[in-house]
């Protein structure tokens, strides 16, 4: 017995401690011929058997189990754990291994055959002339036993006076943990990675001066630059010209690494598809590596990369017995033979590069889970093949070029084109072309955004059909299973990105038309849209509507319709707030409120001018003017941009004027210069990722879900989600709205929000030395700040969208919901077996509150975005799309939930905390503030919603509960249904 493996080089790391032992099978067990036919791999179990039956009967150990050597079903292994606490802390593994030289290594060579057809197939008699296939897999796995203590040898020569090897590899193991690419069939082992930095030394790549750090970034580096599905490496030192070439290698595996005996290939049964994953993960880390901004060590080696987050799709086979038919349907019987049986092995490399070429210029990686067989019991039956459970696949997508609906292939005249169409199937079909040529093509189903997205659904469901047998309802998509929540309307088919544009081009248009107005005194020098619709995260887009007239009461004398009371609420109509400057004159007055004035008289003249010049429909008002058209409603605003700075004026009693920030001034600036900026910067940063538009919607749409719209700006959503576009590492920022919202719950739930600043470098405006001076001023004045501080290069210190809120207890509670959310959509998308419901984590919970108010739907006008939508809606008065000018004002921003809203928290803000979906939520949540109860000296000042009591002999107010509960429906009449008081929470 001899202990081999990482245990004795010092290089073992937690979680899992592993020492593996080496037993040597004695000569006398084994015949001449059992290299054949499964003879030594079935001897080598009986044997590992026989030795679990004498350990299970000693006390030494807690548990004795069997378990496959990397998932590969030819090579049980026995894995012992100790007794008692300890058992947690290590797994001795025993490996049986053959006596030196009992087989000569001239029989493996990976050309060789070493399982006959006839005995495979189960036939008495082989048939005539028919060539024996070779066996390389099964070669490769007897060699392996061959040569354990030898590679331990070799190693423990290269880790001598090289202390930094063990930290550089301890490094390089966690790297390949986090990315779960580590254990499993066919899996970068840390074995693996050990032999590679010894390749290293070996070819001075390395030096035994190295530090840990300077180990890990040159293997990299050897990772990123070198395709060793192309090229392959070998360890031997001095040619040998009886041992086979890497040639040989290459022709019978994907992926050639050959030990220094040069017989066996350390990667023979990793697919190139993994290998590529592991070349495009290290290229990236190089990338991270060198970036100044961000931090390497935490990024790369702190952050796990599970399939859901790291993929922009993921689907799962989840049937893997299907992959049976598809060794049928591509004749690998040979490839079965090789295997021992096992389809999933045999298939795997074969359905990859089948779906790799299919999304060639799609996908920049197709990348698949490693199948992984669990221990079991040494009295239970060993697992079958099909025990691996699903199988799931990751895409990573070419940005803009995945949701192409053709697929050009040759022309029609040229050799390939035959092969173009025997892939394609019955799909493919002659095309012409503008430039005149006529090509095979594919043309694939497509209207909206949001399908062009699925389009690789399209593909791999007709590729895996079409060649491997496997049907639909066997594979199970999980690309698109979230967006349903911000879906518009009754129609399946878009997610409404098509109508935010539809928004845009109406507001250039108008924009348009306010630059070349006549008749103006001052200019307009700029027009700047502020809604959310601008950026292209606005929940639930704007659509264009036209009041129908018997649903609202008419206001003649002044062309106004006005909600009528015994129909249902009109729908609500978002006004677009569009900021528009003016130019500076020395006209304009230096008081705020001649300012203000002006301002008035501006609106009035603008609504003027569009109607005469333009006729457009238009209702002015001293603050701003609502203009109506093709069906939206735009609210102008005009801005002086010295207005800000002479708000901030105040004279001292000595009579001198200072300057100092007032509510009111900081409030203006938000409005006509932050917010533009803000909206420019995120309406590119839509233009550069397509999908930043819908993972804002999907993340808003949660926090309202969760009903905390009110109480965290959608502002500081749009940003949090920018963050994760511009800095995506150690991933590639989202090409799904899924993945990107998926990743948004982590970020809420793992940032560190109390000893980190969020820095969101929007437009690249932020260098190395102010993200330093950001990070210090922050340290400094932690106290003061905000809870969640978000720096942008136009707001360094101040945190200027999270200043009022989030509250602490908010933030907390968000990220008790995000990190529980996270964790059941995770599991709910990797389970393709049970198909839950996704939209559990758009339904709050509700056990936290107090006091539920329940509330009347035909009263919310925004009934229809509800997560679960409603069976019957109501008729609200408003027909779709209709782009006639003579019409009466439609009621614009009335939502009677949020004037409702507004009084209660007029009315009880210092007890109570209110919480509602603005989403067509049905009911707003109450939560008691545990300080309003304490009981409080009698004084008049202190009775509203209070009534007078004794305690101890002295008069003192508590709150009059049953009287603050009827207020809540008196001031709801008509829109209240009933008010549930949960009494059992409560501790008054």
């Amino acid at each position: 017995m001899k202990v081999v493996g990482s245990y004795l080089l010092g290089t073992c790391i937690k979680p899992e401690v592993n020492v593996d032992v080496a037993v040597t099978m004695p000569r006398e067990i084994f015949q001449d011929k059992d290299n054949l036919n499964q003879r030594y791999h079935r001897k080598r179990a009986l044997y590992l058997a026989h030795i679990a039956q004498h350990f299970s009967k000693e006390k030494l150990f807690g548990s004795v189990k069997f378990a496959y050597m990397n998932s590969n079903h030819l090579k049980p292994i026995l894995l012992l754990r100790p007794q008692g606490k300890d058992e947690k802390m290590v797994t001795v593994r025993l490996l049986a291994c053959p006596a030196p030289g009992l087989f000569k290594p001239s029989r493996f060579y990976p050309s060789k055959n070493n399982v006959r057809t006839a005995w495979f197939m189960e036939q008495s008699t082989p048939k005539e002339g028919a060539t024996e296939p070779p066996t390389p897999h099964y070669n490769n796995s007897i060699l392996c036993d061959m040569v354990l203590v030898s590679h331990l040898h070799f190693l423990s020569s290269a880790t001598t006076d090289f202390p930094g090897m063990k930290d550089g590899l301890a490094l390089l193991k966690v790297w390949l943990n986090q990315r779960q690419l580590s254990k499993g069939l066919g899996c970068f082992s840390g074995f693996l990675v050990s032999m590679l930095v010894a390749y290293l030394l070996m070819k001075r790549k390395i030096v035994k001066m190295m530090s840990g750090y300077q180990v890990l970034r040159s293997t990299l580096q050897f990772l990123a630059t070198t395709d060793l599905s192309v090229m392959g490496i070998s360890l031997v030192k001095d040619v040998d010209a009886s041992l086979p070439v890497l040639d040989d290698f290459h022709q019978a595996f994907e992926v050639v690494f050959v030990d220094p005996s040069g017989l066996v290939n350390l990667c023979a049964d990793m697919t190139a598809s993994k290998y590529h994953q592991v070349q495009f993960e290290a290229k990236r880390s190089m990338e991270i590596l060198d970036d100044r901004m961000v931090d390497g060590f935490q990024v790369l080696l702190m952050t796990a990369k599970p399939m859901l987050r790291t993929f922009d799709h993921v689907f799962h086979l989840k049937h893997v017995c299907k992959l049976q038919g598809a060794c049928k349907k591509m004749q690998l019987l040979n490839e079965l033979i090789d295997w021992g049986g096992n389809y999933v092995g045999a298939a795997l490399p074969f359905i990859v590069s089948l779906l790799a070429r299919g999304l060639a210029g799609r996908a920049l990686l197709v990348a698949h889970s490693l199948p992984q067989i669990p221990e079991w019991p040494i009295d239970a039956e060993p697992p079958k093949h099909k025990d691996v459970g699903p199988l799931t696949f990751g895409l990573l997508f070419v940005p803009g070029f995945a949701d192409s609906t053709l697929e050009k292939g040759p022309q029609a005249d040229h050799p390939e084109a035959l092969d173009f169409r025997t892939f394609w199937g019955e799909k493919a079909e002659l095309r012409r072309f503008q430039d005149g040529s006529i090509c095979e093509a594919v043309v694939w189903e497509a209207n909206t955004v949001s399908q062009k997205r699925l389009i690789p659904e399209q593909i791999i469901k007709h590729l895996l059909k079409l060649h491997a047998d496997i049907p639909e309802s066997s594979i199970c998509y999980m690309g698109a299973l979230l967006e349903s929540v911000i879906r518009t309307g009754k129609e399946v088919s878009g997610l409404g990105e098509e109508a935010m544009v539809n928004v845009v081009c109406s507001y250039d248009d108008l924009s348009r038309k306010l630059w070349n107005l006549k008749g103006l005194p001052l200019t307009v020098t700029a027009v700047q849209g502020v809604h959310p619709a601008f950026r292209y995260t606005d929940v639930f887009p704007p659509i264009p509507m036209k009041p129908i007239y018997d649903f609202h009461t008419r206001v003649k004398t002044k062309h106004l319709l006005l909600p009528s009371e015994e129909k249902p609420c009109p729908a609500y109509i978002a006004p677009l707030r569009i900021i528009c400057h003016m130019e500076g004159s020395g006209q304009w007055p230096q008081d705020k409120e001649a300012i203000k004035r002006i301002k008035a008289a501006f609106h009035l003249q603008l609504a003027e001018l569009l109607q005469q010049q333009h006729q457009l429909v238009c209702r002015p008002a001293v603050t701003h003017t609502d203009v109506y058209k093709d069906g939206y409603v735009f609210r102008l605003q005009v801005a002086y941009h010295r207005e800000p700075l002479i708000l901030k004026e105040v004279v001292t009693p000595e009579g001198m004027l200072k300057y100092q920030d007032t509510e009111e001034s900081r409030q203006l600036e938000l409005e006509t210069l932050h917010l533009p900026y803000l909206t420019s910067s995120l309406h590119g940063l839509q233009q550069q990722y397509p999908v930043f538009g819908s993972t804002c919607r999907l993340a808003k749409r949660w926090v309202s879900a969760q009903l905390l719209s009110d109480n965290i700006s959608e502002e500081c959503v749009d940003l949090l989600v920018a963050f994760l576009f511009l800095h995506p590492a150690p991933f590639t920022p989202p090409s799904s709205p899924q993945v990107g919202f998926l990743r948004f719950l982590d970020l809420l739930a793992t940032f560190d929000w109390k000893n980190n600043p969020l820095i969101v470098n929007l437009n690249a405006g932020l260098t190395d030395a102010d993200y330093t001076e950001i990070k210090n001023k922050f340290v400094a004045a932690r106290s003061r700040l905000p809870v969640m501080f978000i720096a942008t290069p136009k707001d360094h210190g101040s945190s200027m969208w999270t200043q009022e809120q989030p509250s602490a207890q908010i933030l907390q509670r968000l990220l008790v919901l995000a990190s529980e959310s996270l964790r059941v959509l995770e599991k709910q998308l990797m389970d393709p077996l049970n198909r839950q419901d996704v939209k559990l984590v758009f339904r709050p919970p509700l056990d936290f509150y107090d006091v539920l108010i329940h509330l009347n739907p035909n009263q919310i006008p925004r009934h229809l975005e509800s997560v679960d939508r409603p069976l019957k809606s109501f008729s609200r008065g408003v027909v779709k799309n209709s782009t006639s000018v003579k019409i009466l004002f439609p009621v614009v921003d009335y939502d009677p939930v949020q004037c409702y809203l507004q009084e209660l928290r007029d009315a009880f803000s210092d007890l109570a905390l209110f919480f509602y979906d603005k989403h067509g939520g049905e009911l707003i949540a109450v939560l008691w503030k545990p300080s309003s109860f304490q009981p409080q000296p009698f004084k008049v000042s202190n009775m509203k919603g209070r009534m007078v009591t004794t305690l101890n002999n002295k008069l003192v107010c508590i709150p009059n509960v049953e009287a603050i509960l009827e207020d809540f429906e008196v001031l709801g009449e008509g829109l209240v249904k009933r008010v549930e008081a949960r009494t059992e929470k409560w501790t008054i």
